[in-house]
């Protein structure tokens, strides 16, 4: 059963059509210039038949929450899970849902020659051609809804991943009512949002994951929210929501 994720009926962009298109675990909602439903569900079964046929013989693939050894031979959307793994200290499947918004959301781009924009359960996808503000989502968190971080075209595009160890279902072993990270690699800001998730336990800890983060090559900037306190850290640009 799909969950109701309420927060996708205040994502809006003039212009863009919005259609959601369902896998087995897949849930996308997504925003493009127009429907193309049936090629989603086709990138979809690709990127997700890429992963298990790995797994296969892979077998540690699907479970182990250490780094894999890098494999330039793997398919993608499997390498940039791999290689975002080994960058941030996690399970290569830290990184799954990042890396299957950005396969489809390059794909979507270059089918419609327009902006796209991929969710998929929190972890998006952006590719614009003006600015876009991305509200933060934290749960119960008082500040939840009420600050968003501003992109801009030149940012494009770019990938918006976002773990909490307050709600949701992925596995955290954290604290953090959210953990979002910003990265051109979509799958390396999954990964690394659940990695810096991973050592928020109280307030304090926001500091010792901003430093963890800030030193990931490949990261733009982060925001972590605990309760009422709030850490950044990049180039990013926070705005009220």
């Amino acid at each position: 059963m799909y969950q109701d994720r309420f927060y996708r009926r205040s994502m809006c962009r003039t212009g863009l059509v919005s259609f959601c298109v369902r896998h087995m675990q897949t849930d996308l909602f997504i925003q493009a210039k127009r429907d193309i439903s049936d090629r989603v569900s086709s990138w979809i079964i690709e990127s997700r038949l890429a992963i298990e046929s790995y797994a296969k013989v892979h077998p540690k693939f699907l479970d182990s929450y250490v780094p894999l050894p890098k494999d330039d031979f793997a398919p993608s959307p499997v390498k940039e899970m791999l290689n975002a793994a080994i960058l941030t200290g996690v399970g290569p499947m830290a990184s799954v849902a990042g890396a299957i918004s950005e396969y489809v959301g390059i794909r979507c781009r270059n089918e419609t020659d327009g902006e796209v924009l991929v969710e998929n359960g929190g972890d998006l996808f952006l590719w614009t051609d003006a600015p876009v503000t991305v509200s933060l989502f934290a749960g119960t968190s008082p500040l939840s809804g009420k600050i968003g971080i501003k992109l801009y075209e030149h940012d494009m595009p770019v990938g918006v991943c976002t773990s909490s160890g307050t709600i949701g279902h992925s596995k955290s072993l954290g604290k953090a009512d959210a953990v979002t990270v910003i990265s051109k690699d979509c799958a390396l800001a999954d990964a690394a949002a659940t990695a810096g998730g991973n050592l928020v336990k109280n307030a304090k800890d926001i500091y010792i994951a901003l430093d963890f983060l800030k030193n990931i090559e490949g990261i733009i900037g982060a925001v972590i929210v605990f309760k009422d306190k709030l850490g950044a850290w990049g180039k990013i640009e926070l705005v009220p929501v």
